[in-house]
């Protein structure tokens, strides 16, 4: 049979004090004295006590609880927001309830109602790749509850994100390609109506127009890049009569599948064909050659996010108007497209 739950009651009973004294020993309430304190603490943890929370949560309309919704756990780019995230939050007294929409907008609609239901007393959003609906946020943003966006995000919703200049990035990596003497980059990128890959590809063609060359829609391709989706973009790109001397796309385990490939091939990377990648994983660093990238900031990402969500809960910020918050991205240069010495 299950064990009764020991309360303050059972241990103020034992130890012949009130049970406001248990509360407040449990607390480390300072008008309570070490030794008192001492003994409710050794009690409690003999007989197995749990303070109780939830309860204790309704009573202040506060969880200090964080509910987190990402596309997929399985990226090093999420997995370094959360560390940042967790870190700050954590140290600040917070817990996270973390789930992942796997690409999904029904998915993640049932985790939005989940953390609402769960009265968590904030929500950070990176969308899913079918997003296209945000009706699932306005019950939260209604409840004056703060909803912050960071990577993917809802363009046209009122709150707070949080993302780096991917124009910017996506025109840089294409204008070293450029400026390593290629004159035909193919750009393999996501859902384009996402505005990470988007804002890329937007990116990708300013560059290809300020050196004068013509946007060839035969060098764009969008999918899911997964490995498979990858393998089969490369293939078929292999099969041309010209192939292109440059690639840019728009994950790093995407650019080392590719090299893989075109190796495998028989083409040279990068004096056949450079290659430039994005987010600066660990992948990139230890292939052969070694990928240049964009060095994505997801730790720092990830602090920034709790520290406005921090600042906000605490009174010392405001959410309630919409801010977009851009962090400065790095173009790192390896050998995988360095033809110019």
């Amino acid at each position: 049979m299950q064990k009764k739950e020991i309360t303050i009651y059972d241990l103020a009973e034992k130890l012949n004090i009130s049970a406001t004294t248990v509360s407040r020993g449990l607390q480390d309430h300072p008008a309570i004295n070490k030794k008192t304190k001492k003994k409710i603490f050794d009690l409690a943890t003999e007989l197995g006590y749990r303070s109780n929370k939830f309860a204790s949560n309704l009573r202040k309309q506060k969880t200090n609880t964080i509910g987190v919704i990402v596309p997929r756990l399985d990226s090093l780019f999420i997995s370094s927001v959360l560390s940042g995230i967790e870190k700050l939050l954590n140290n600040s007294g917070y817990n996270l309830i973390i789930s992942q929409s796997f690409e999904h907008e029904t998915k993640e609609k049932t985790n939005a109602l989940t953390m609402f239901n769960s009265r968590v007393d904030g929500l950070i959003v990176s969308l899913a790749a079918d997003t296209r609906d945000y009706s699932h946020f306005d019950t939260m943003i209604s409840k004056n509850i703060p909803v912050i966006f960071f990577d993917r995000i809802a363009e046209g919703l009122k709150a707070t994100k949080v993302v780096i200049d991917n124009f910017k990035a996506g025109y840089n990596a294409t204008a070293h390609l450029l400026e390593q003497g290629c004159k035909s980059i193919l750009h393999l990128t996501g859902n384009v109506e996402r505005n990470v890959y988007k804002d890329r590809f937007e990116g990708y063609k300013r560059a290809l127009q300020d050196h004068n060359i013509a946007f060839d829609p035969e060098l764009f391709i969008s999918n899911e890049l997964t490995e498979q989706a990858v393998q089969e973009a490369i293939s078929e790109v292999l099969k041309r009569d010209k192939l292109p001397d440059g690639l840019f796309t728009t994950n790093d385990s995407s650019a080392a599948f590719a090299l893989t490939l075109f190796k495998a091939a028989g083409l040279r990377v990068p004096e056949d064909i450079a290659i430039i990648g994005f987010n600066n994983d660990l992948i990139s660093r230890v292939t052969e050659p070694a990928i240049s990238t964009i060095n994505y900031p997801g730790n720092e990402m990830g602090e920034n996010i709790a520290r406005i969500l921090i600042n906000h809960l605490d009174g010392q910020g405001d959410l309630s108007f919409t801010s977009t918050v851009i962090l400065n991205t790095e173009l790192i240069v390896r050998a995988s497209s360095s033809r110019k010495k």
